[in-house]
């Protein structure tokens, strides 16, 4: 299968780009290169519209990772394919987008705020949810406090790359149990809060942690013997 580039990898503001269609099936529609991020690391696929030349749009319901380095934008059902070559308008539905963006940032102010392995996790729109290795709960007024002081200090957010080798070196790095980044290419995305976290991650996130806006710890439940799920949402 062909490969798409991941343009979001770069700069996850980007709401549209010109792509060329590559490959078309009922499975998804494989393009040269895209703005849309594929379903993975607790994030949901993007959705959006691919736009035609005549005018029409073909609705792109998820995206998720093909094989190989291919991405799948998977069209609503019953839209009509298009042909290898085709020229498409590639725009993503950005509300949503930033609204994920927003809530996985915020995930990784909370996972900096609780000193424990993460054995699970789930980005939504302005909400998630992470999974801790804690066989006691937390004080949930602290972890609030300290989240939304660091949102307060409108913190930058920076994407960096390493090799594989530096990951090796320090396992740290990788806060998640269950979900590891992907190797083989020869080096690993991070994403640094400024004087807060640094851990490896592909996903979209915003630029600074004063775009979350206020959040809200919900209530700490015990998934398990030594599991604590924490939820978080975004006020507004």
């Amino acid at each position: 299968m062909p490969s798409t580039e991941p343009l979001f990898r770069e700069d996850a503001y980007l709401r549209t780009c010109e792509a060329r269609v590559l490959e078309a099936g009922p499975g998804g529609i494989v393009l040269d290169r895209t703005v849309f991020y594929p379903s993975g690391g607790g994030q949901p696929g993007d959705r959006g519209v691919l736009g035609l030349a005549d005018g029409t749009a073909i609705p792109i319901v998820d995206t998720r990772k093909g094989e190989s380095e291919a991405i799948l934008h998977v069209p609503a059902e019953g839209a009509a394919l298009p042909e290898p070559g085709t020229p498409v308008e590639v725009r993503i539905d950005w509300e949503r987008r930033h609204r994920l963006m927003r809530a996985h940032t915020a995930l990784h102010l909370l996972c900096a705020a609780v000193a424990a392995p993460v054995t699970g996790g789930a980005v939504g729109e302005l909400e998630g949810r992470l999974d801790f290795d804690l066989p006691e709960p937390p004080d949930r007024e602290a972890i609030e406090a300290r989240v939304n002081a660091w949102i307060a200090d409108d913190r930058p957010v920076e994407a960096l790359w390493v090799d594989e080798a530096e990951l090796d070196a320090r396992p740290e790095l990788v806060k998640t149990l269950s979900v590891r980044p992907p190797r083989g290419a020869g080096r690993v995305r991070l994403v640094r809060i400024e004087g807060v976290d640094l851990q490896a991650c592909g996903g979209t996130h915003v630029a600074r942690t004063g775009e979350i806006g206020r959040v809200r710890i919900g209530k700490i439940e015990k998934k398990g013997r030594q599991n604590r799920r924490i939820a978080i949402a975004i006020e507004g």
